[in-house]
């Protein structure tokens, strides 16, 4: 099984980005907005060096009008029954994958909040010390465990963003 290892930021992670956006803006022809999450969108973020993408779109239901497009372009859909408000797209190998591709709908609340998450690390370098630090003890904790690995960073992500939202709030007033 696939190591958790955690990896120093690494620049051209948001050049693998624009990239890709490149191609899925090409594949979803105007019907999605795309933007980077997770860590490897995050300067200075150690991350598994996995470039996490979200596409928001007008209806998750339909995804299947862009499925061989996207599969063309090297992307295997993955089902997840767990999390039905969101679409799973892999490029690379099971467990050793190279970008990840979310489909949510657009301003949809799990839209929102992995934006929300993202960019409240972007303003705020000591959370994001302190995410890195809980993802590297999560890393030792569970080596060879992906999903005890993110389970063990959830109420730190629960935590950011009920701050997150009070910050939006204050800033919204």
């Amino acid at each position: 099984m696939e190591q958790v290892k955690l990896h120093p930021y690494d620049p051209t992670w948001k050049e693998m980005f624009l990239r890709e956006k490149e191609a899925l803006e090409a594949v979803f022809k105007g019907a999605a907005v795309i933007e980077h999450i997770g860590s490897t969108a995050i300067p200075a973020m150690r991350a598994k060096p996995v470039i996490d993408i979200a596409a928001g779109v007008d209806n998750v239901e339909k995804i299947e009008t862009h499925r061989a497009r996207i599969e063309n372009i090297g992307y295997t859909f993955v089902e997840h029954e767990a999390f039905p408000e969101r679409r799973f797209f892999r490029k690379g190998t099971w467990r050793a994958g190279t970008h990840h591709l979310h489909v949510y709908e657009w301003e949809s609340e799990p839209w929102r909040r992995q934006l929300l998450f993202r960019d409240y690390l972007l303003r705020h370098p000591e959370v994001r010390q302190q995410y890195e630090e809980i993802k590297q003890l999560a890393a030792i904790a569970h080596p060879h465990d992906r999903q005890a690995y993110t389970e063990s960073k959830s109420s730190f992500i629960a935590s950011v963003l009920r701050e997150a939202e009070a910050e939006q709030k204050e800033g919204d007033a």
